[in-house]
């Protein structure tokens, strides 16, 4: 199957040049010529298959045959080595939980299996001498992709965060690794980091001397696998009711590639009636939503940092899937809350509910309790464990926050950070340094 360029569909790759190069050379994000619907023998069969069954099939489907059956199945099976339980609150609410794999966030689902495949194809291309693997981060995606690709041979990880804005715990799940992954820390924002990397994917001396690749969510390997979830989330509802009707996800959205996955499992046969797409106060998709003019601002810093993006870079992937405005619109309702509604909603979901959410989930979790109608079966997607912030949580509910082994591991190590200043410059020689 080939790929095209959001920016020029003329331009085309294959999935190995779509996933090592993670943007087109013209700027622009990778999607499917074609997008293949599952067989009714696969909903027929979904509710009998384990998480990683499912994932197989899926993957196998999506990607068309370009990865050879036993290898995609190696790839799938190790990525997919934790659950993803559907849980429901004590007011029946339903939360499917992303949160518990190596660094206890949604991420590491798609982090893993781009990981793994990076690397097949890396074992090909023995003249490659080194993969190196950018990626900026405002505290989930870096500890996620470097635990992912943390000591593996022949790749180099270089993790970039904004100076001042990733809480201690995500900083640690990276800068105390060492080995293989470089922790920068840059003297700008999130979005400053972000158009460090883009930009050393457009620089011609850069690539030529150093085999680069994004782990970001532009990256079209970490769209493939989020779309497991979806699939995942119907089938254990499926299970245990008879009738799934009038699905609608709640979707915590920065940079948009997980509301992207939701929308490419709807179009590989998925049936849901609607999405919420859920920001913080940096709500660039939710006023294109109410405006139809998508204006990118800069960062605000927030109690939810996963969601700190001024520029969603998946934008395009969902004008590709969508349409236009009106389209977007009919299949996709959009909210945005600030700091003060957010601790406001995760107080009241802990006092009434006895169930605690992270400042990511609690957006999702109050929008799908403003937007469900009746008859309608809702699905919040919690993406990340409430003490990967667990001072602030402490501070939230005035209770101790436990903290688990998963987590607990990288503290006491320690950090290992390079200081850099906000200037491309500065980023291509120490990568050329390194090289």
């Amino acid at each position: 199957m080939n790929y095209y360029s959001t920016n020029n569909h003329q331009h085309t790759a294959t999935l190995e040049q779509a996933v090592i190069r993670g943007l087109a050379p013209d700027g622009g994000l990778y999607m499917p010529v074609t997008m293949p619907r599952l067989p009714k023998a696969f909903f027929i069969n979904m509710t009998g298959m384990t998480l990683q069954e499912m994932a197989y099939a899926i993957a196998s489907f999506a990607l068309g045959g370009d990865v050879p059956a036993d290898v995609l199945h190696d790839i799938v099976f190790d990525a997919f080595s934790f659950n993803i339980p559907l849980v429901e609150t004590a007011a029946g609410n339903y939360v499917l939980e992303l949160f518990h794999g190596p660094t206890m966030a949604f991420k590491d689902v798609g982090t893993r299996f781009m990981a793994r495949l990076l690397n097949y194809y890396r074992t090909r291309h023995p003249e490659w001498r080194t993969l190196n693997v950018l990626v900026p981060t405002s505290g989930d995606t870096g500890s996620a992709v470097a635990n992912s690709f943390w000591l593996m041979p022949g790749v180099n990880v270089y993790v970039l965060f904004p100076r001042g804005a990733v809480g201690k715990i995500q900083k640690a799940q990276f800068a105390t690794l060492g080995g293989n992954v470089t922790a920068i820390e840059v003297n700008g924002t999130f979005d400053d980091c972000k158009s460090l990397v883009e930009e050393a994917f457009m620089d011609t001396e850069l690539n030529e001397s150093m085999r680069l690749t994004s782990a970001m969510s532009i990256n079209y390997a970490r769209i493939i696998p989020q779309m497991v979830y979806y699939f995942w989330a119907y089938a254990q509802l499926a299970r245990a009711r008879e009738k799934v009707g009038k699905l609608v996800f709640a979707v915590p959205c920065s940079n948009l590639g997980n509301l992207a996955s939701g929308l490419m499992a709807q179009k590989m046969g998925l049936p849901v009636k609607r999405f919420i797409s859920v920001e913080n106060q940096n709500n660039i998709f939710y006023n294109y939503v109410k405006t139809g003019v998508f204006t990118p601002k800069p960062t605000q810093y927030s109690i939810a940092p996963a969601l700190d993006a001024g520029c969603p870079n998946n934008f395009g992937r969902i004008v590709e899937l969508l349409g236009d405005h009106e389209n977007i619109c009919r299949n996709i309702h959009a909210y945005s809350y600030d700091d003060n509604q957010i601790v406001e909603t995760i107080l009241e979901t802990y006092r009434d509910e006895g169930y605690l959410l992270d400042p990511h989930s609690a957006v999702a979790y109050r929008a799908m309790g403003e937007d469900l109608a009746s008859g309608e079966t809702g699905v919040t997607l919690a993406t990340a464990h409430p003490a990967k912030l667990q001072s602030l949580m402490e501070g939230i509910i005035q209770q101790h926050v436990p903290m688990p082994a998963q987590i607990s591991r990288f503290l006491g190590g320690s950090l290992h950070v390079e200081k850099m200043p906000n200037g491309f410059t500065a980023f291509k020689r120490m990568l050329l340094s390194n090289n």
